[in-house]
C-alpha cells in the first residue's frame, strides 16, 4: 500500500463518517487529499496524520473521537494490520507485511520511472542559471550553481513541468570590447589596457586568434580588436561549453545578449514599458518607475547619451522569455546579485505580469574548497575544469547538491575523494554498487527473481524482518521527496533521502541474507529480497541521475 493509496482509504473512511452523519460536515468541506507522514519513532507504526485534529472543532467533535471513529472504519481495510489513536487525537496506521513490501516489485517494474510524478504538470519554466561572462573561464563560484541549477532542472522535469535550460551569454557592452583590446595586447606583446583581463589564457587565447588570423597584425586598430573579441569570445564560449560537459550540465538553449542589441530588442522593450504606463524621461534620460513596485529607487533605462543600460537588456531578455511562452521564469543568480531581487520583480509587474507567480530568483551563498590550489592560467581563481580533474565531477557536484542553496560552504576537498563511509558521495554510490554485487552474487548462485515457469517468487509478506520494514518504509517516501524538492526548489532533499536510504540499506544487508547459505536450497525469501535489493538499487540510481551523479556497479 502506497502512500497515495492509504491517503484515498482515508479520504474514504472520512467521506463514509460525513455519509452515515457521523461527522457533521458537507462533502465538500472535506480535504481533497488527507496528509500522511512517516511517523518519528518506528514503534508508532508505518503511517501517522492528524486529520482528526484537522476537522474536529469544524465538525463539533472532540480530534480523539474522531481518530477513534476513524481508526473503526480503517480497521478493516486490507493491508491495514492495526490502527491506533495516539494523543490527543493521532493516528498512527501499521501496514501488513505483504501490503507494505508490494512496494519491492512495483519500483522494479516501474524502473527509471518510480519517483516521477505529475505534481508540477502543465508548469512550463524557464531556468536560467550560470550565466558567466564568457570573457574568462567557468570559476569555483559558478560550480555551485552549474551542480544545482543542473540538477533542479531533472527535478522539475521528474515532478512534471516543462523545463528549458537557458545559459544567458553576456557578450555585450564595454567588458567585450575590453576583452577583445586584451586578447590584442597580447598579439602584439603590448601592456593589457587597465581594467583589461589578464592570465595565460588570455594569452594562449591570442596565440589561436593570431594562427587563424594572420592577418590582424596588420588591421586598423578598432578592427583588430574586433576581430580579436569575436574569435576569443567563440573559443572562449566554446570552452566553457567543454568543461560544463564534463561536469555533465547541458543547456537546452544559450541566449546572446548581443542579438536583443541587433535586433532592437531592447528598444522594443522601452517602447513597451512605456505603453504599460511606467517609464519617463527624466534629464535626458529613460527611467523605469520601478519604485511603483518595491524597488528602492527608480532604474535608467536610457542614458541621456542615447546608450542603453543593462539593466533595459535584463528588461528586454525578460520580456523575449514571456514571449517565448515561459509563464514561469527561474533565475539563479550568485552572492553578489542581492540587489538584482527587486529591479527583476518590478521588470515583471511593469510587463503585467504578476511577480509573485511569473518570476522567482533564487541567490546562491559562496563556496570555497580546502586544498583547492588557483588556476594557473587565469590568476587568482579556482576553475572548474581543475575542480573536476582533482576531486571529480561525481563528488564535486554531490557535494554542492547536499546543501541549501542560501547556506555558505566551505568543502573539504581531499575528504571528498575519500573512499570512506565518512564521505557521503562515496557512502550513497557504494550501496549503490552493493546492491549490483548482490545480483552478480544472486545469478552465480541461481537466485532470480523470475522462475522458468514465469511466476515472480515474489512474496512480500515474507519482508517481516523489522529493517525490511525500515527500508520498505524508506523506498515509499521517494515520490514525496521528489516531488517536494521540485516545489520547493532544494535539490539538496535528494541527497540527504539517497543517505538515509543507503544507511538503511546497508543495515538491512547485515541482518537478512539475501542468498541462501552454500547447504541451504533457494527459497521464496531469497527471490524476495532480491527484488527488495533491486528496488533499492534502482531508487539509488533514479535519485542520483536526479543530481547529475553516476550510479556505479562497481567500486
Amino acid at each position: 500500500m502506497t502512500p497515495d493509496e492509504l491517503s484515498e482509504a482515508l479520504s474514504a473512511a472520512l467521506a463514509s463518517a460525513v455519509a452515515d452523519g457521523t461527522l457533521a460536515l458537507d462533502a465538500d468541506a472535506l480535504p481533497s487529499s488527507v496528509h500522511v507522514e512517516r511517523p518519528k519513532q518506528r514503534e508508532h507504526g508505518d503511517w501517522a496524520t492528524n486529520v482528526a485534529l484537522q476537522l474536529a472543532k469544524k465538525a463539533g467533535t472532540t480530534p480523539r473521537a474522531l481518530a477513534e471513529d476513524l481508526a473503526g472504519r480503517l480497521g478493516s481495510t486490507p493491508g491495514i494490520k492495526a490502527v491506533d489513536v495516539a494523543g490527543p487525537g493521532f493516528l498512527n496506521i501499521t501496514l501488513e507485511a505483504g501490503a507494505a513490501g508490494e512496494l519491492a516489485r512495483t519500483i522494479v517494474e516501474a524502473g527509471a520511472e518510480y519517483g516521477r510524478s505529475d505534481a508540477l504538470d502543465g508548469q512550463v519554466i524557464d531556468l536560467e542559471y550560470i550565466s558567466a561572462n564568457p570573457t574568462g573561464p567557468l570559476h569555483i563560484g559558478h560550480t555551485r550553481w552549474a551542480a544545482l541549477g543542473d540538477s533542479l532542472v531533472r527535478i522539475l522535469r521528474a515532478a512534471g513541468a516543462d523545463v528549458t535550460a537557458e545559459y544567458y551569454i553576456n557578450d555585450a557592452g564595454a567588458q567585450m570590447d575590453r576583452f577583445g583590446a586584451s586578447v590584442l595586447a597580447q598579439i602584439h606583446g603590448t601592456e593589457v589596457p587597465e581594467g583589461g583581463y589578464r592570465g595565460e589564457y588570455v594569452a594562449e587565447l591570442g596565440r589561436q586568434v593570431l594562427a587563424a588570423n594572420p592577418q590582424i597584425v596588420d588591421l586598423p586598430e578598432d578592427e583588430a580588436v574586433a576581430l580579436a573579441r569575436d574569435e576569443a569570445y567563440r573559443l572562449q564560449l566554446a570552452e566553457i561549453r567543454d568543461v560544463l560537459d564534463s561536469f555533465g550540465v547541458h543547456f537546452d538553449v544559450w541566449f546572446s545578449e548581443r542579438t536583443l542589441h541587433d535586433s532592437g530588442a531592447v528598444t522594443t522593450a522601452v517602447e513597451r514599458l512605456r505603453e504599460q504606463g511606467h517609464v519617463y524621461d527624466d534629464g535626458g534620460a529613460v527611467w523605469l518607475r520601478t519604485t511603483d513596485f518595491t524597488d528602492d529607487k527608480d532604474r535608467v533605462l536610457i542614458r541621456a547619451n542615447g546608450e542603453p543600460t543593462y539593466f533595459a537588456a535584463d528588461a528586454a531578455y525578460y520580456l523575449s522569455k514571456k514571449d517565448r511562452g515561459f509563464p514561469g521564469k527561474i533565475y539563479l543568480l550568485g552572492a553578489d546579485h542581492h540587489g538584482y531581487i527587486n529591479r527583476l520583480k518590478a521588470i515583471s509587474a511593469a510587463a503585467g505580469d504578476d511577480p509573485a507567480a511569473n518570476i522567482e530568483i533564487l541567490i546562491g551563498q559562496l563556496v570555497s574548497v580546502q586544498g583547492a590550489k588557483l588556476s594557473k592560467r587565469a590568476g587568482n581563481i579556482i576553475e572548474l575544469r581543475d575542480l573536476v580533474e582533482w576531486i571529480g565531477a561525481d563528488a564535486v557536484r554531490y557535494s554542492l547538491s547536499r546543501y541549501p542553496a542560501d547556506t555558505p560552504l566551505e568543502l573539504a576537498g581531499e575528504e571528498m575523494i575519500k573512499q570512506s563511509n565518512d564521505n557521503p558521495v562515496f557512502y550513497v554510490q557504494y550501496a549503490h554498487s552493493r546492491t549490483c554485487a548482490v545480483d552478480r552474487n544472486a545469478a552465480d548462485r541461481a537466485v532470480r527473481r523470475v522462475l522458468d515457469d514465469g511466476t515472480d517468487g515474489f512474496d512480500p509478506a515474507l519482508l517481516d524482518h523489522p529493517t525490511e520494514a525500515v527500508l520498505v518504509g524508506r523506498l515509499t517516501e521517494f515520490p514525496r521527496i521528489v516531488a517536494q524538492a521540485a516545489e520547493l526548489r532544494e535539490p539538496h532533499r535528494i541527497a540527504r533521502y539517497l543517505e538515509g536510504l543507503a544507511a538503511d540499506y546497508h543495515k538491512w544487508y547485515a541482518e537478512c541474507r539475501v542468498l541462501p547459505y552454500p547447504d541451504e536450497e533457494v527459497q521464496d525469501v531469497h527471490r524476495t529480497r532480491l527484488w527488495l535489493n533491486d528496488a533499492v538499487r534502482q531508487v539509488l540510481a533514479n535519485g542520483l541521475d536526479l543530481l547529475g551523479v553516476s550510479a556505479p556497479e562497481r567500486m
